[in-house]
């Protein structure tokens, strides 16, 4: 792949919501893996966790969602559709910022380096031809889910990955003409 596809291939990143099966496995999911662990992380703290759920883990982590929104006296709405919300594709990645002790690095860089792992893996899904959409919403701050997850309290839900084969080709990202309006030079 020349230079200039490299980059067009960054350009046509696009979230895709409608996924179905099959979902990466076997080498295509170790690559996605890879890929986060490659993201940037000074000093190598890897300050990051992945909880997969595909398969019966998806009913599982719909009824930790369940318990969740219930715990967290949320609409009725909500706690019937919650339950649901990751049979919204074959796999869920719930990317989790583990921040380590660090003099040099501060717990919000080891948050950033787990936001970018999420980005990753959603870049390196879609190179091996999934699709993906990046979630996030009240769950990802709600202490109740981090605890059904056997989180520890300094840790961060910073997305919820749902991944899985496009169920029809998304239309094409918007290109923005005018990067000026983004940019301030000093």
């Amino acid at each position: 792949m020349q230079e200039t596809d490299k980059v067009r291939f960054l350009l046509q990143r696009q979230s895709c919501g409608a996924l179905g099966l099959p979902a990466p496995q076997g080498e295509a999911l170790e690559l996605i893996i890879q890929a986060a662990l490659r993201v940037p992380d000074h000093q190598r703290l890897r300050p990051y966790a992945f909880i997969v759920a595909a398969g019966d883990g998806l009913q599982r982590l719909g009824a930790i969602m369940q318990r969740a929104a219930i715990a967290a006296g949320k609409p009725d709405d909500v706690i019937q559709r919650s339950i649901r919300m990751p049979g919204r594709a074959p796999m869920v990645i719930v990317v989790v910022s583990t921040p380590r002790p660090s003099e040099l690095v501060p717990v919000f860089d080891q948050q950033l380096a787990a936001g970018c792992a999420v980005m990753a893996m959603q870049m390196a899904a879609q190179a091996l031809g999934f699709g993906g959409i990046w979630r996030s919403g009240w769950f990802m701050y709600d202490r109740g889910l981090h605890r059904e997850l056997d989180l520890r309290d300094e840790d961060q839900i910073v997305g919820f990955l749902y991944l899985g084969t496009p169920k029809a080709v998304p239309p094409a990202p918007e290109q923005v003409a005018d990067t000026g309006s983004f940019v301030r030079w000093l």
